[in-house]
């Protein structure tokens, strides 16, 4: 089982200025262990990175609220992101995993709890494709909720599994930009089929991740034309997360400091940047 290295623990302060309600849309909570323990299924062990240090980035980044997303190895138990959502105070919501057990009342009590959405991991290394039986079926069961489903995919995914996202009647977001790799190139094809799925008004993706894109290695600028294109392709269904802390990293471990000052790169306009750091997370998660 493969134990990841921790993230970078001096944060710098960005560049950037976040606009106020800036909202990291994508991050994660692990453990403490002795309190949370992890998936004995799980591919990976993470260091423990519980609230009290994502709290600690954000105030260092000028982030004020959160989307907390269930990573793999906690599994199905969600319990330490429901526990830092309700230490909130309103400013965070979250992205669940489930199986095909999981009942109505439990459904609904994630969704008292501020859970806002479902995730599937589709990424090899993570297990690959799910049951697409409970795929559908989880779906179907949570569109009353008015939650989305978050797609964790490698970037061959986004072809061979095109007709089944086409048919996705809630809202869905890509992660981490579909991990395509820049040294591919902005004219591949699972780059350009992701841009053709960002004309449907249900498809949102996150502009994060340039650590999963790159070629280059840090300081991730090769991620950036990426980045760019969606933007510019769905700026109302935009996201931004910092990924912290961030799991699985093979190559270069990000600063988060630096990955607010790349999202200035990407978005260099004020206005288009309170989209993607406010607007739009107000829209999928804190509408109701």
């Amino acid at each position: 089982m493969k134990t990841c290295q921790p993230p970078d623990p001096n944060t710098k302060t960005p560049t950037l200025a976040l606009p106020e309600g800036a909202c990291d849309a994508h991050c994660h909570v692990f453990g403490p262990a002795d309190k949370f323990p992890y998936a004995p299924d799980r591919s990976y062990t993470p260091p423990d990175a519980p609230v009290e240090d994502l709290r600690r980035v954000h105030k260092i980044l000028g982030i004020d609220r959160a989307v907390i997303v269930q990573a793999s190895c906690h599994g199905t138990d969600n319990s330490a992101m429901i526990d830092a959502i309700a230490s909130s105070n309103g400013a965070y919501r979250g992205v669940a995993i489930v199986d095909g057990t999981v009942t109505d009342r439990a459904l609904e009590e994630l969704n008292e709890g501020g859970v806002r959405g479902v995730r599937f991991n589709f990424v090899k290394h993570l297990g690959g494709t799910p049951d697409l039986d409970v795929f559908d079926r989880v779906l179907d069961r949570i569109q009353p909720l008015g939650w989305h489903v978050v797609l964790h995919l490698d970037a061959g995914d986004i072809v061979e599994h095109a007709p089944r996202i086409s048919r996705i009647k809630v809202p869905f977001v890509i992660d981490h930009m579909g991990r395509v790799q820049a040294r591919n190139g902005l004219e591949q094809e699972p780059f350009r089929r992701l841009l053709d799925l960002m004309r449907n008004p249900l498809a949102w993706v996150k502009v994060c991740g340039p650590e999963r894109v790159t070629s280059q290695g840090a300081p991730f600028h090769d991620a950036v034309p990426f980045a760019q294109k969606l933007i510019e392709a769905a700026p109302d269904r935009t996201l931004w997360g910092t990924d912290f802390p961030h799991p699985n990293i093979a190559g270069d471990m990000p600063n988060d400091g630096d990955l607010v000052d790349l999202l200035g790169l990407a978005a260099p306009d004020e206005a288009q940047r309170r989209r993607i750091l406010v607007d739009n997370p107000n829209t999928l998660y804190w509408a109701s």
